[in-house]
């Protein structure tokens, strides 16, 4: 019974060896302790590094606000600990295995989640590591990978098990399918990459719409309404695990840039047609949909490497060019329609081809499901290119026209294409196709796929000019420029050819199978080799080991310049840095060191984003000293960091003289071009009872000042000779921040566009803020029930399939 029970298992452990082997093959460099370098995850190192530490520092104190970057904002896209969350952030751990390095984890999960769907439509264990393979290797996953958007990446590894629940479901497994789906959407909603989940969404809408019309046909209502309201339910309890997370990002949605500003200007300007340049943007190419199956169709990435062997480096050594290697490492071979690319999104050339025979030769209808699908990703993926279909789900498709880079919905794509491919494959490994059927439709589809890439691999240079709309912005001369054309198409008759290659030895495969020339297992492993050889390699061109580095230099990106050590000399640490050595809002560099008026973030509370535009990009002395900017970090002419001191900032808090009442949005933040922020406060009319009360002028004896600095915390002591009122530097977030006068609850208001203001009575009095965000605690009470009743359903269903195990099993 144990060897029975061990061959059972085997294909798992196989499955698990094989994906292990793979990963750390490709990450070598993880063997040697290093860690990926990715411009995003650097970011976030800098954008968290005040909250880290004052964690450690106070590690009961719930923190989530950073004053590190852009005056302040809340942390909770940046770093936020839910721990109501205990059960999915548990399996969540366990699913980055064995505690993997970044990014070994993520591949695995990709592998695993893939693998797991292949499960549930009972594919043979041992032709789904084919399957996993081809959709961990697709080269878009890798990409972001690279990039460091490792929330997407998670995400989209989610994707196949959410999926899996689902047809479960529907299939009339109620328990396991409602389980699945609950614990791998509660997954997916901790990842938090909304736009990854909206398309996935996009995807379950299309397959229960599939699956709807035939349970109507066969009069299964009833079973598709069951397994619907269990599918809710488990919408309803992964969304109540999270809701921390989802709650509060969509609560700063609502103040964020990715809302309309007040100012009358944005609100003409950014109507529907601003909304839909800026999402489809990234739109892919129609031409550019070959790269599905060859991978330089386009030229690949907008900064390749190049090598000795390339006629640019060639005319380089002509020219006598120095430092050629360094110029030909990023060279701009993409030239497609994007305005810049960090490589194709490729699904393999050998799974466009069993896609095709998978068409002609699955015998379920879940096919056309997957076709359909798969056509409708690549149509919205062309997003400026395909008008009607984009604009009508821009405007009736909610939440859709929130969304950039429409051309990330090919994910769906290159799910369904390997999905549907190792069905078919599935199929023929199990003798479910006769040899004629797979023959004919097999020659088919061997015509259909080689002949595309044999036509353009003869004739590509007849129909396309390699050139791309950005190159007459590139500094290069002439003969340069003809130069990258040449390899530009180079490379894609290589790739041509290249394609062609491996649908050949896929085809022969199959050939090879049917006519019982070798055995199963032996064709098996080929297919797993050739999966591996082709979609390994053209990852590499995008992600290799240059992209690591040693961990020291990632947990401490940079080393403080001078300029830096003489502002940290400063014994009062409550002030603010703007540091236009680089690009002070597309930057976090300076976070990491400084409380700084830039960063780096995909949405910023919407009234800074007007300050910046307004004021603080024109270089408004006024606004920043109301913003506490104690130094400026300029270049010198040498280009070296410079420091600059400010000894008008006005501190964290002063007292005001007068104040003066505006209309709206568009007085108050115009009257910031000529006041004087050290006696004058500027009001909107909707605080005005608030001051009503205010006897202008302050006594030159009273005084404010800050005793205890935490960034959810702040403490001051007061001494005034009348009632005053307060002005804060401090940005003004009205869903969390409480003002505390003695302890006891008290209202406060913006003023300065941004800014807080507080009546302070006479006398000697303590004032707090505390960041105290309803969303967080309440969701965190939600989340913990949530996560109660998950944990009962996964223990219950568990423990009742152990028990009817043992019984059938006699144990």
């Amino acid at each position: 019974m144990k060897n029975t029970y061990f061959k059972k298992l085997l294909p798992y452990l196989v499955a698990v060896l094989i994906f292990l082997t793979v990963i750390f093959s490709y990450l070598t460099p993880l063997l040697e302790g290093k860690s990926l370098r990715q411009g995003e995850s650097i970011s976030t190192t800098c954008a968290s590094k005040e909250l880290s530490d004052f964690r450690k520092a106070y590690p009961n104190e719930v923190i989530l606000w950073t004053n590190s970057m852009f005056g302040g904002m809340p942390a909770y896209s940046i770093s936020m600990s839910t721990p109501s969350n205990i059960v999915v952030s548990f399996f969540d751990d366990a699913l980055h295995l064995f505690l993997l390095p970044n990014p070994a984890n993520i591949i695995f999960i990709y592998f695993l989640g893939f693998f797991i769907l292949l499960l549930v439509l009972k594919v043979d264990p041992w032709v789904g590591i084919i399957g996993a393979l081809a959709f961990g290797f697709s080269s878009y996953l890798f990409t972001i990978i690279a990039a460091g958007d490792y929330s997407k990446a998670t995400t989209i590894g989610y994707m196949p098990p959410v999926f899996a629940g689902v047809i479960l479901l529907m299939r009339g497994k109620f328990l396991w399918g409602g389980m699945i789906t609950a614990l791998f959407l509660a997954l997916e909603f901790k990842t938090g990459h909304i736009q990854t989940i909206y398309y996935l969404t996009i995807l379950i809408l299309i397959y229960l719409i599939f699956d709807f019309y035939n349970k109507l046909k066969n009069k299964q209502l009833i079973s598709f309404s069951k397994a619907f309201a269990i599918l809710i339910f488990a919408i309803i309890l992964a969304l109540g695990t999270n809701i921390t997370a989802l709650w509060t990002n969509y609560e700063f949605s609502k103040e964020s840039t990715r809302e309309k500003s007040e100012l009358s200007a944005k609100l003409n300007k950014k109507g529907i047609n601003e909304d839909f340049n800026n999402a489809t943007q990234l739109s892919y190419g129609i031409d550019e949909t070959f790269t599905l199956f060859i991978p330089n169709f386009k030229g690949g990435s907008s900064i390749s490497q190049l090598g000795e062997s390339s006629e640019t480096y060639a005319i380089l050594m002509q020219n006598k060019v120095p430092n050629i290697k360094e110029i030909t490492y990023q060279m701009p071979l993409y030239w497609g329609s994007q305005p810049f690319s960090s490589g194709p999104v490729y699904v393999g050339a050998i799974f466009i081809f069993l896609f095709v025979l998978g068409l002609f030769i699955v015998k379920t209808p879940f096919k056309w499901f997957l076709l359909m699908a798969t056509v409708l990703s690549i149509l919205l993926s062309w997003g400026k290119y395909f008008m009607p279909l984009t604009e009508f789900f821009f405007r009736y498709f909610p939440m859709y026209s929130k969304f950039r880079a429409v051309s990330s919905i090919l994910i769906i794509a290159e799910l369904c294409i390997p999905l549907l491919g190792i069905l078919a494959l599935n199929q023929i490994f199990n003798k479910e196709t006769g040899k004629a059927t797979v023959i004919k439709f097999g020659k088919i589809s061997l015509l259909i796929t080689g002949g595309i890439t044999l036509f353009f691999a003869l004739a590509g240079s007849a129909f396309f000019d390699f050139k791309s709309i950005s190159d007459g912005q590139l500094p290069y001369p002439e003969w340069l420029m003809n130069a990258i054309v040449t390899d530009r198409r180079s490379a894609f008759t290589i790739d041509c050819w290249r394609s062609l290659l491996f649908i050949l030895l896929a085809s022969a495969c199959i050939w090879a199978f049917i006519e019982n020339k070798y055995k199963k297992e032996f064709i098996i492993t080929a297919f797993i080799l050739l999966v591996v050889l082709d979609m390994f390699s053209v990852n590499k061109r995008y992600f290799d080991n240059s992209n690591f580095t040693t961990k020291k230099s990632i947990q401490k990106p940079f080393p403080a310049t001078e300029a830096d050590i003489l502002i940290l000399e400063d014994k009062d640490p409550n002030y603010r840095v703007y540091n236009v050595t680089r690009n002070p809002f597309t930057d976090a560099t300076t976070s990491y060191f400084h409380k700084s008026l830039g960063g780096y973030h995909t949405a910023k509370i919407h009234r800074y984003q007007d300050l910046i535009e307004q004021h603080i990009i024109k270089k408004n002395v006024k606004v920043f000293n109301m913003l506490n900017t104690r130094y400026f970090i300029a270049p010198d002419q040498n280009k070296q960091p410079q420091v600059q001191r400010n000894v008008a900032a006005l501190g964290n808090a002063w007292f005001i003289d007068n104040y003066k009442i505006v209309e709206n949005a568009d007085s108050e933040i115009n009257a910031l071009s000529n006041f004087e922020p050290a006696t004058t406060c500027i009001i909107d009319k909707r605080f005005k009872d608030y001051v009503k009360d205010f006897i202008e002028g302050k006594d030159s004896l009273s005084t404010i000042q800050v005793i205890k600095y935490l960034p959810n915390h702040l403490t001051y002591q007061t001494s005034a000779k009348k009632n005053e009122l307060a002005v804060f530097s401090e940005i003004y977030y009205k869903n969390g921040w409480n003002a505390y006068l003695d302890g006891k609850l008290v209202p406060y208001i913006r003023v300065n566009y941004i800014l807080r203001a507080m009546n302070i009575p006479q006398g000697n009095h303590k004032v707090e803020f505390k960041f105290e965000p309803k969303s967080y605690f309440t969701g965190e009470k939600i989340g913990f029930a949530s996560s109660a009743v998950l944990l009962l359903l996964l223990l219950g269903i568990t423990s009742r399939e152990i028990v009817l195990y043992l019984r059938k099993s006699k144990i």
